[in-house]
């Protein structure tokens, strides 16, 4: 598993970098709020999550851990996908995102591309007291 990597940006857009490791281009997918992070940089680190499919293996990556652990809890949630997930980061800070689940507060998470009244419904069910838990 990849925890992070660290290197310059070659190339740097709203959902995905390219990031340089010692000569190794690697292409991860972002989140807008991890896009904000960086876009002022030239290099960094990128916590990330190793996606493996039976046709694919997608690099996830992280402008830090809360990020990349809402992430890990919200693709544990059927129906939420990674690209799901990170949809969801886009829209809104961890932070946030994180206190309208531990809130109960489906109508902002419906209020998300992709996500309807179900979805947020069982993410709010699923998630609210692991969330509640964290410091």
């Amino acid at each position: 598993m990849i925890a992070f990597l660290t290197g310059s940006f070659a190339r740097k857009t709203p959902s995905y970098v390219h990031i340089d490791v010692h000569g190794v281009g690697y292409e991860v997918q972002i989140s807008l709020n991890t896009y904000t992070h960086i876009q002022d940089k030239e290099s960094g680190t990128l916590h990330t999550h190793l996606l493996v499919r039976e046709d694919a293996q997608i690099l996830f990556g992280f402008g830090d851990e809360a990020e990349k652990a809402l992430f890990l809890q919200l693709i544990t949630v059927s129906g939420v996908g990674a690209n799901t997930a990170r949809v969801m980061l886009s829209y809104m800070k961890p932070d946030e995102l994180s206190r309208a689940i531990v809130q109960g507060n489906a109508k902002v998470l419906e209020s998300i591309k992709g996500i309807g009244r179900k979805t947020a419904e069982r993410i709010v069910v699923e998630l609210r007291d692991k969330l509640a838990k964290q410091p």
